[in-house]
């Protein structure tokens, strides 16, 4: 998979962005990529190794250099797909997100032919809220005490309340 926008670039994975896994996996600004800290370089291969035999994430790279700074996530289910994306904090900010996410969901759309896509978010996880309503996505609920991906202090989960998004076909045809 090889998708172009203006100024980005999507493909799988490569051993040669383990230092860019590193840099926004060593330290995650939203608990629920928690589970995905690492710390060596090695860590950074085998993860994306795993990755590549997956092939349910794609990197998100600067179209002029190739450099990574964040990646999309996704999972089908049946004819809907659920989507999350993770990027490097010091590239948010810059419209990044919404270029590749659009571009995905319209790959998605027109290429799979998918006929809706959904997103969970956290409920603190204001940026990728409006990311959501961006794209035209709809709040559809609120799970409370959904999933737990941190402790607090006494060693209890903290359980995290989330949001649900999500748009269908027919939605972003009229959106875009």
């Amino acid at each position: 998979m090889n998708i172009e926008t203006t100024r980005l670039k999507l493909r799988f994975f490569q051993d040669k962005d383990a230092e860019d896994v590193l840099a926004y996996l060593s330290s995650p600004t939203v608990n629920c990529f928690v589970h995905d800290r690492i710390t060596t370089i090695e860590q950074a291969l085998a993860l994306i190794h795993k990755r590549q035999l997956q092939q349910d994430y794609i990197a998100v790279c600067l179209k002029d250099t190739d450099q990574l700074i964040g990646e999309l996530f996704f999972m089908p289910e049946e004819d809907s797909y659920s989507v999350g994306w993770n990027f490097n904090a010091a590239y948010h900010g810059q419209g990044y997100a919404f270029e590749s996410v659009k571009s995905f969901y319209q790959y998605l759309f027109d290429t799979v032919n998918v006929r809706r896509i959904f997103a969970y978010v956290e409920v603190d996880n204001l940026p990728s809220q409006r990311l959501c309503e961006r794209l035209g996505m709809r709040r559809e609920g609120c799970f409370k005490e959904f999933i737990s991906f941190v402790n607090y202090p006494d060693g209890t989960p903290k359980y995290e309340d989330t949001l649900q998004y999500a748009i269908l076909k027919k939605e972003w045809l009229l959106h875009k």
